[in-house]
This record gives C-alpha cells, sequence and structure tokens, in this order.
C-alpha cells in the first residue's frame, strides 16, 4: 500500500473515475479495457463506440467522467491532450446462487461484477 501512496503523490496530473458494483463479469469487461488502454481520449471514445460489447456503454460513461474530473479539477487543461494512464477490472462482490439439478442436488451460480478504475492524465 505504500507504493500506491507515493504513486499518487508522484503523479500530480491524473485524474480517476472508478465504477463499483457492475453487474458484468471482470473477464468480459478486460476485454473493452484492454482495448482503450494507453490510448488518446478521443481516440478512445471512438473505440468504444464501435465496439459491439456489453460493457462498452459503461465503460464509455466512466471514461467521460474521468474527463468530466479532469475538466473540474483543473480548468486549463485541453482535453484532447488527455491520454488513459491506467485501466484496470478488478472483481466486486459475487452474487452465490443455486440452481436445481437431477436426483435433488445443486449447483452454484455465481453472477460476477466488476470495479472498473480508469485514470487519464
Amino acid at each position: 500500500m505504500a507504493d500506491s501512496t507515493t504513486e499518487k503523490a508522484t503523479s500530480a496530473a491524473s485524474y480517476t473515475a472508478v465504477a463499483k458494483g457492475i453487474r458484468i463479469s471482470p473477464r468480459k469487461v478486460r476485454l473493452v479495457i484492454d482495448l482503450i488502454r494507453g490510448k488518446n481520449v478521443a481516440l478512445a471514445l471512438g473505440i468504444l463506440d464501435s465496439v459491439n460489447k456489453g460493457s462498452a456503454p459503461v465503460v464509455k460513461t466512466l471514461l467521460k467522467s474521468a474527463i468530466a474530473n479532469a475538466e473540474n479539477q483543473n480548468e486549463n487543461i485541453e482535453v484532447d491532450t488527455l491520454v488513459i494512464q491506467k485501466a484496470f477490472v478488478d472483481a466486486g462482490p459475487t452474487l452465490k446462487r443455486w440452481r436445481p439439478r437431477a436426483m435433488g442436488r445443486a449447483s452454484p451460480i455465481r453472477k460476477r461484477s466488476s470495479r472498473i478504475t480508469l485514470t487519464v492524465g
């Protein structure tokens, strides 16, 4: 944890947005996040418009939120120069359900959720 604290202190021009409890599997969201990591913000928005994945609108909304955070915290910033510095997906809480099976048994169903973090700078 000490590493992440020093990392935040050294990167003065980074702006973060986090989406918690998104009811899409982290594995599916990572497919979209991998497409935009390290790209320019305008290019990333174009990519997210053309990607045919269920998590693309959620990631696009989160990216717009990170851009808005950058504009509100620094009035002199140019949006065209922003680049996605960090983009990662962690697993959120998993809902556990049971599905009835043959001969009185039950098998588990894990409804996974995601926590998406985007940092632009």
